[in-house]
């Protein structure tokens, strides 16, 4: 079902949290995938596409955090692939798929935290908008 409901304050910021974090990242790694790939043990390349990814995802998330109205389904969407993202940059390290440095590590697992804290606050604040509201009574 696609219900429709007003955003809160929570589920706006998060939403723009995503945006400012995905756009910054994206921003840096497009600009400085060179340096950035031998302290990180990555390759540049995959530093690269994902910079140029980030960007969109920042772009959508930020225009869902302006929009009067939003739907479950385009929320739900966003924690589900910021929890996909989550997963998969344990799943890189987890599985060998890289060979990053220690620093590279440390980088792969404190942005995956940062996914998943947006992600959460994402969760919280569309409980906070779709929870019915009491009148008051005066």
């Amino acid at each position: 079902m696609f219900t429709r409901f007003e955003p809160g304050r929570l589920l706006r910021l998060a939403l723009k949290g995503d945006a400012l974090a995905s756009g910054g990242a994206g921003l840096l790694l497009v600009a400085a995938s060179g340096p950035l790939a031998g302290p990180l043990g990555l390759p540049q390349p995959l530093l690269s596409w994902a910079g140029l990814l980030f960007l969109p995802w920042a772009a959508l998330v930020g225009w869902l955090g302006t929009r009067p109205d939003l739907t479950t389904v385009t929320v739900w969407t966003v924690i589900v692939l910021n929890t996909i993202y989550v997963v998969d940059c344990v799943a890189v390290l987890i599985l060998g798929w890289l060979s990053p440095t220690g620093l590279g590590i440390a980088v792969v697992l404190a942005q995956a935290a940062a996914v998943l804290a947006l992600a959460q606050a994402q969760l919280l604040g569309l409980r906070q908008s779709t929870r019915p509201r009491r009148l008051a009574v005066a």
